[in-house]
Order: C-alpha cells, then structure tokens, then sequence
C-alpha cells in the first residue's frame, strides 16, 4: 500500500485511517462476542475471538513500527470509541435473550392482562400486600425483541405502574409466549375425526360418551 501513495500521505492519512478502521471493526466484534459469551454461544463467541485477537496483533504490529506517529495513537483511541458505540447499535439491532418484565400497581390490572393475552403474551399474576394496601405483581416473560412492545402496553394501561425488566439466562417449559397451537389441539382433533372417521363409527363414539 505504501507503494501507492507518497510516504507522507501514507504515514499521516492512509496509515492512521486504516487503524482507526481495523480498530473500530475489532472492538465491534469483542463487543459482540460478549454478547455471544454472555447468551452461552459457543459456535459464534470463539469464532468472533478468533478475528477480533488476529485484528488486534494486525493493528499493533503497525504502531509498533510508527512509534513517532501520534495520530496512530488517537486513531486507535478513536477506533476504539467508536467500535463500541457501533457493537452496542448491533447487539440492540439483534435483540437476543429473554426478559423478564416484573410489574407492581395498585391499579386493576384486567384490561391489561387481557390485552397480553390478545398479544400472546403469556405473564402470571400474583396478589400481594404492601404497608398501604393491596397490590397487583404481574411476571411477564417474553423475548427481548418484544420487549418494547410489552412495555407500550404495560404504559397503555397502566401508565403509573412500577416496572423492572431482568435479563433470563434460560427458561424452561412454561407458556411464554403462549401456546395457541395447544389451545386449538382439541379444536384440531374434532376436525380430523371427521374427516377421516365414517360416519357411524362417530355415532357409536357419541353414544358411548353420552351414556358415560
């Protein structure tokens, strides 16, 4: 590449530039390889530490070798600043993981549960007691892509309620989001019997269940 451009050039825009660049693009990918660490990845969290180190020795062999260059350091410094900023945008873009939404209000909470049932969302309900009386506890599980979307609602209805969003590193069985499939099994099975059963097979099968 120095070959390209006179050595001024190159020591003063071409050389800095590309460690900025190279910079940004390694730190983007350490910022997401955490993200990967941090969700159990084994498949993408090592193979993002594989080019985020290979980078980053690219990166510092140059620096080493332009020890007199100021501006390789403050394009590194800004390499870095900016790698992070563009990782976070990523990792939010992503909307990896699940949430749990732990919600607390004085208010009725019917309309807003069934607005989360008419979304799919599936949450429990608990009641519970605090020094000024009564209090609704709602646990909503949803993933993190929805998770604007829950919060829209949650204010819809009740714009005063107290709220907290966790991170969950794993959820088991459960129905979050809820499972409508299983609602409509039952649904599902009576329309395949008719289809497929003759017709006084599903006589007898009706007399026998009116006679249990």
């Amino acid at each position: 590449m120095e070959t390209l451009f006179s050595p001024e050039i190159y020591k003063w825009l071409v050389l800095p530039l590309s460690i900025f660049l190279a910079r940004a693009i390694d730190e983007t990918i350490g910022t997401l390889r955490i993200m990967f660490l941090s969700k159990g990845n084994k498949t993408m969290a090592p193979i993002m530490g594989f080019f985020e180190v290979l980078i980053w020795i690219v990166i510092i062999g140059q620096i080493m070798q332009n020890l007199d260059n100021a501006l390789c350091y403050v394009a590194y410094a800004g390499g870095f600043a900016v790698g992070n900023l563009v990782g976070m945008i990523i990792e939010k873009k992503l909307a990896m993981g699940t949430m749990m939404i732990n919600v607390i209000t004085r208010k009725n909470t019917t309309k807003l549960q069934k607005s989360l049932k008419a979304n799919n969302y599936g949450f429990t309900r608990i009641g519970g007691k605090d020094i000024d009386g009564f209090e609704n506890m709602l646990f909503i599980v949803v993933k993190r892509k929805e998770l604007d979307n829950v919060i829209r609602i949650i204010n819809e209805f009740n714009p005063h309620a107290f709220f907290s969003v966790n991170e969950i590193s794993k959820v088991n069985e459960g129905n979050y989001p809820l499972k409508t499939e299983c609602r409509n099994a039952k649904f599902n099975l009576s329309i395949f019997k008719r289809i497929l059963l003759p017709q006084r097979f599903r006589i007898q099968e009706n007399k026998i269940g009116e006679t249990a």
